[in-house]
């Protein structure tokens, strides 16, 4: 009894304190006080503590657990004023304040490098690659418009296989095994089939995380990597745009206010942006190699994109936003394709005034529809929509951030194919998937970062659970020296047509996991037909000097169960599905450097990607064994307004399935009555080597140099002009070999260009 009333009075004492804890909270948002733009990590400081923040993509810091008393805030930014303040904290209370700072005139057009290594030190960061519109326009530009699509190709881990297709490989994922993300919403196929442009507008975005592998339990649903893209909001002071051409496209942006931002008040404002190829008409003018042929280059698209968005003085938020995505490729000598991707939604982000919770949400769908018709073959046809519903909540301590929410997506497939055997593949689904997540980060002792999260996938036309843990540490050693490692499970229950074997790998056809039963690589069958793959990934960060830095990463994805699409079927007896396993591992480096002058970077990875299909072991088409990247630009004058930028890129070849022989293809059209000895097929077949994948391409590699100048008419008018070159030393890359008619198909050649921005 005694031991009892201790261990009540040790608790009744224990929550005495908590309801008479002497510290509150101070958060709030940082705005540019001329144009309302949130500041991204700009360093805020409370004088006399250690206790310091650094605001996150939407201009949000959070102090937690700070002891109550007054206290002065010091803000700092590059390129902007210091700005210090004095705040009051309350016993429990909750201060949310806002603060707005102004543009010291000296912009030194960098990232502020000491609020980067801070985030460094607080946040794992590992497999994870933070993109800012800076950065990709700090790339050589081909057709003078930056984007996101071809950054992406200089990262570590990442593998694009061409010029045309636009498919990318990240650290052993297909491009179905990678989940792309605009605004939240899936997207399912962002690039356009010109293999040098994505459906994303470059001045739309505000940040992208790519994030590589082993990624933490907020993503689910792929098996291998996460592309996340955010737009930000339209200009909420004035009404202004762009205006721009190229030999590839012709594009428009127009964006203002619909209520004006002022200090401490709510605004409401608007964009809309459209691009428009134009390559298929210039290119027979321009390009002497598409002169000589009558479709050029046949390649069309068309983006449409708009967004509604509305912010109240505490820095809460909304917006809607829709989007229109067409892509075409008409090449009578090997198909005619085309697809649309549709969607929109609404998103938010509360910051309540009585709670130290931040609410995110989400409801909004996307469609996508691809038809593919290739000579001598039947067309095929896919669609798939997705509806998607969701919460996140964020609540913080004085050093941990704790993260959890749901998500339920409704997404119904409907794929037609027919194989060269007359074999047919009709499915038409609709499936549910629910999840929910946890998400702990703890720092002790400004040394040890734990992350700890779980994930639960529920798929309903599969009847599957899969529970899916997560892991991330960090160890800071020193301040310029880090440890880091993550692992993980995952899954996911998407499937795509694509095939290794297709002369241009446009059709990326999408089906959900099969209700049917599939067989297994031990001659049974599945009892989970879910897609499942495990991650670890460790390495290090160093900052060599205050403007470089070092990293290293190595990694190992086991797909232990993948499930392909039998495009060999024979007969309608043979199954539509089979089954493989696969391994990816590897190891990256990267160096950074960055002044105000110089911004390069260089990457070198190295790669194994294999596959197991029940009888032998091979590597996929996309494993380049080595890939360097070297990206550098270079500001002629102080105001950055005239830059030159470089970059070089080197792989390894990639494999391919060598021809043992041909033979005069038969297809039996009047069955066994068929003539096969008199006949004379027109068709020729290949056989193929019983080695799959066994030869190797000749190396890749191309240099791009670009060369910008801005001309400034008024504060707000100027002219940007670009002159660039693609494959600037004409470099003969090939694409493939055709089998039958004994021919090279090669990548691009070299293609000069001008283009031209009018900002106001």
């Amino acid at each position: 009894m005694e031991f009892k009333k201790c261990v009540l009075i040790l608790l009744l004492l224990s929550f005495s304190g908590l309801g008479f804890s002497q510290t509150g909270t101070l958060r709030g948002h940082v705005y540019d006080n001329s144009s309302g733009e949130p500041v991204v990590y700009a360093n805020l400081q409370l004088e006399g503590t250690d206790l310091g923040a650094t605001t996150d993509i939407n201009g949000f810091y959070n102090f937690s657990g700070v002891p109550s008393g007054e206290y002065n805030i010091l803000l700092t930014y590059v390129g902007y004023t210091d700005l210090k303040e004095a705040v009051s904290i309350n016993d429990g209370g909750i201060n949310t304040k806002s603060f707005y700072l102004e543009q010291s005139g000296v912009e030194l057009g960098v990232i502020d490098i000491s609020a980067k290594r801070e985030q460094a030190r607080t946040e794992i960061q590992i497999s994870k690659i933070e993109v800012s519109q800076k950065q990709i326009k700090a790339l050589p530009s081909t057709g003078g418009d930056a984007d996101i699509v071809q950054y992406l190709q200089v990262l570590p881990g990442v593998i694009s296989t061409g010029d045309q297709g636009g498919q990318l490989f990240i650290r052993g994922g297909s491009p179905v095994q990678n989940k792309i993300l605009l605004d939240g919403l899936t997207i399912y196929n962002p690039f356009h089939s010109i293999g040098f442009y994505s459906i994303f507008e470059t001045e739309l975005i505000r940040n992208v995380d790519v994030l590589t592998g082993a990624f933490n339990a907020e993503h689910g649903g792929r098996i291998s990597a996460v592309v996340d893209i955010n737009t930000r909001e339209g200009n909420r002071t004035r009404l202004g745009g762009q205006l721009s051409a190229s030999p590839f496209m012709v594009k428009g942006l127009v964006e203002g206010p619909i209520k004006k931002f002022r200090e401490g008040e709510g605004s409401t404002s608007f964009v809309l942006t459209g691009k428009k190829s134009i390559i298929d008409q210039t290119s027979r003018t321009l390009y002497s190699y598409a002169a000589n042929d009558s479709i050029g280059l046949p390649f069309e698209f068309l983006d449409l994109y708009g967004k509604l968005s509305m912010i109240t003085s505490n820095g809460s938020k909304i917006n809607f936003f829709g989007f229109n995505f067409t892509d075409g490729y008409n090449n009578p000598d090997i198909a005619n394709i085309e697809w649309t991707t549709q969607g929109g939604g609404v998103n938010f982000n509360l910051v309540p005034t009585s709670s130290g919770m931040i609410l995110k949400g989400l409801i909004g769908f996307s469609n996508y529809d691809i038809n593919l018709l290739e000579d001598n073959e039947d067309p095929r046809n896919s669609k798939i929509k997705e509806l998607t519903a969701g919460l996140n909540f964020t609540s913080f301590g004085r050093s941990s951030e704790f993260n959890y929410g749901f998500e339920i997506k409704s997404i119904r497939t409907d794929f037609r194919f027919t194989n060269p055997f007359g074999q047919q593949l009709n499915e038409f689904q609709n499936t549910t998937e629910f999840s929910g997540f946890f998400k702990l980060r703890k720092v002790f002792n400004n040394k040890l970062v734990f992350e700890p999260g779980f994930r639960i996938q529920y798929y309903a036309s599969q009847a599957s659970l899969s529970p899916e843990p997560r892991l991330g540490l960090k160890y800071n050693i020193t301040d310029q020296f880090r440890l880091k490692a993550a692992a993980g499970l995952y899954s996911q229950n998407i499937l795509s047509a694509s095939n290794e074997r297709d002369v241009v790998n446009l059709f990326s056809g999408f089906l959900s996991g099969p209700e049917s039963q599939v067989a297994d690589l031990n001659g049974g069958f599945l009892n989970d037909k879910i897609q499942k793959s495990a991650h670890v990934v460790a390495g290090f960060e160093y900052d060599l000097t205050k403007n470089i830095q070092f990293n290293v990463e190595g990694y190992f994805k086991d797909f232990s169960q993948l499930i392909i699409v039998n495009r060999n079927k024979l007969s309608a007896s043979d199954p539509d599905y089979s089954t493989e396993t696969g391994e990816a591992k590897g190891i990256d480096f990267s160096i950074s450097y960055q002044d105000p002058k110089w911004y390069i970077w260089t990457t070198y990875s190295l790669g194994f990607v294999n596959r197991f299909d029940g009888e032998q072991t091979y590597p996929t088409v996309f494993d380049r064994r080595h890939n360097v990247n070297f990206l550098a630009s270079y500001n002629l004058d102080k105001d950055g307004n005239t830059q030159v930028s470089a970059r070089w890129n080197m792989g390894s070849g990639f494999p391919f399935t060598k021809t043992q022989g041909f033979y005069y293809y038969n297809p039996f059209q009047e069955g066994v009555g068929t003539d096969y000895i008199q006949d004379n097929p027109d068709d020729l077949g290949i056989i193929y080597s019983t080695s799959r994948n066994g030869g190797r391409l000749p190396y890749y590699h191309r240099l791009d140099l670009s060369f910008t100048k801005k001309f400034q008419f008024t504060e707000f008018i100027n002219l940007e002009a670009v002159a660039s070159i693609t494959n600037v030393y004409n470099r003969a890359n090939i694409f493939y070999f055709d089998r039958v008619e004994y021919e090279r198909v090669d990548q691009l050649p070299i293609i000069p260009s001008i283009g031209l921005k009018l900002n106001f």
